[in-house]
């Protein structure tokens, strides 16, 4: 079992930036992937970003490509979302999810992003 926390959400202008954290309660090193999620209100949860263990593989939803990036810090079991040139419509609630093998994840209680115009 894993416990996720994550930390980062915040209120910012428009162009803003942030960077999400979400730290895991045992090693990530071996897990599966990693990944960062979002959920608007009156919307469906959407992937934003994977990263796979060995943080050699990444991929992100076409709607962040270029603004946002995944990385991943083993020794601190954390993983990390830098958003850059955030827009209103990346306003949502960020979760993080661990993979340890296909099919069994754990997810984190989320942390909200508003983007004020």
């Amino acid at each position: 079992q894993v416990q996720l926390v994550e930390s980062g959400g915040g209120l910012v202008q428009a162009g803003g930036s942030l960077r999400l954290s979400c730290t895991a309660s045992r090693s990530i090193s071996r897990l599966n992937a990693m990944g960062w999620y979002r959920q608007a209100p009156g919307k469906q949860r959407e992937l934003v970003a994977i990263i796979t263990s060995g943080g050699d593989i990444t991929n992100y939803a076409d709607s962040v490509k270029g603004r946002f990036t995944i990385s991943r810090d083993n020794a601190k079991n954390t993983v990390y979302l830098q958003m850059n040139s955030l827009k209103p419509e990346d306003t949502a609630v960020y979760y993080c999810k661990a993979t340890i093998v296909v099919g069994l994840n754990y997810w984190g209680q989320g942390t909200q992003v508003t983007v004020s115009s």
